[in-house]
């Protein structure tokens, strides 16, 4: 029988680019979803169960229901700003959520858990090249949020054997070239996608925040990597743990990085126009540099990306953003304004 894996955010971005590799890879994937940020229309690689991490009833029901071999956790809200002005409810879903999420895989016999965290657990780090042993020093609500989910796992690893892996990444980019899913968030507040849509014509306030950074060009240089490469990397991880490894973290990165006006060259020699933008002061706490050291997820999850060269992140974002991709109530809500 293939074995189920509970993907709690499956219908959102990094989730269902995940559920569609881990179907290919011989899982059934099941996604739990509240689909507040997620769409059911990205769900086409097994079933959804509608259900939310703060409810613990919701996460016990889903896990007798399809008694999973493993769960992989995206569910989280990851608005950086928003959490500035909002930190209760990144902390409500993103931190107690998640215990919810520790506690219902320990209750069902210590599922292992994969969890979806990120690099803004570092804040702003003294190297501009950063492993896993660099220390944890997160600026803003979204970050902490996720630090804490950390440090829950590595102490319910320590208490009651629950096995997990947190993956860090760094920047998630790019789209599924076969347009079966894609990047289509409430707000986007990304680099690539802002500058394809800014190329396209559909949004006219695009920013650059700093040219004066000590780098090639004076704009802040990123780790970029492919959403393919991450949904691979979920699924080594997945082997991993269903193998016996044991608790760890890993940096999900690519090791080296791309500034900001090199991101607007690649998207305007893509779409084959100038792409408007202003400039705008540096934002505070934003350093020169962010890029991953990945040697450790090399060693031990046997994983590279493969997908992540900028000339691929960008042709495959600048496919599906050209196709103006609308969740189908939007797509209802515009016909109706239209007639």
């Amino acid at each position: 029988m293939r074995q189920k894996i509970l993907v709690l955010g499956g219908a959102g971005y990094i989730g269902s680019h995940t559920c569609k590799k881990l179907q290919s890879m011989g899982f059934d994937p099941v996604t739990f979803d509240n689909l507040s940020e997620g769409h059911a229309e990205f769900v086409k690689w097994g079933e959804l169960i509608k259900g939310d991490i703060r409810s613990r009833a919701d996460l016990d029901n889903a896990i007798a229901r399809t008694k999973p071999a493993a769960i992989i956790h995206f569910a989280a809200f990851a608005y950086v700003g928003e959490s500035v002005t909002n930190p209760g409810k990144y902390y409500e879903n993103n931190t107690l959520g998640s215990l919810n999420v520790a506690q219902a895989a320990v209750a069902a016999g210590n599922i292992p858990i994969i969890f979806s965290s990120t690099c803004a657990t570092y804040g702003t780090p003294d190297a501009s090249l950063i492993d896993e042993n660099t220390p944890q020093r997160p600026i803003n609500p979204y970050g902490h949020s996720k630090r804490m989910v950390e440090q829950v796992l590595q102490d319910f690893s320590s208490a009651y054997g629950l096995r997990s892996i947190c993956l860090r990444y760094f920047n998630a980019s790019g789209d599924d070239p076969e347009l079966e899913t894609g990047e289509a968030h409430r707000e986007e507040t990304h680099l690539i996608p802002r500058a394809i849509l800014s190329g396209l014509g559909r949004i006219d306030d695009f920013a650059v925040f700093g040219t004066d950074y000590d780098t090639a060009d004076g704009s802040a240089v990123r780790d970029y990597i492919h959403v393919l490469d991450l949904a691979d990397a979920h699924v080594a991880a997945c082997h991993h743990l269903l193998k016996g490894g044991e608790t760890d973290v890993f940096n999900l990165g690519v090791g080296s990085g791309y500034s900001v006006l090199e991101i607007i060259r690649a998207v305007e020699a893509e779409l084959q126009v100038a792409v408007p933008y202003r400039l705008e002061p540096r934002r505070p706490g934003d350093p020169a540099a962010l890029v991953a050291d990945p040697s450790k997820t090399r060693r031990i999850l046997g994983f590279e990306a493969k997908h992540s060269s900028l000339e691929n992140i960008i042709k495959t974002a600048t496919a599906w953003h050209r196709m103006d991709w609308q969740p189908a109530q939007s797509k209802e809500t515009r016909l109706h304004e239209l007639s």
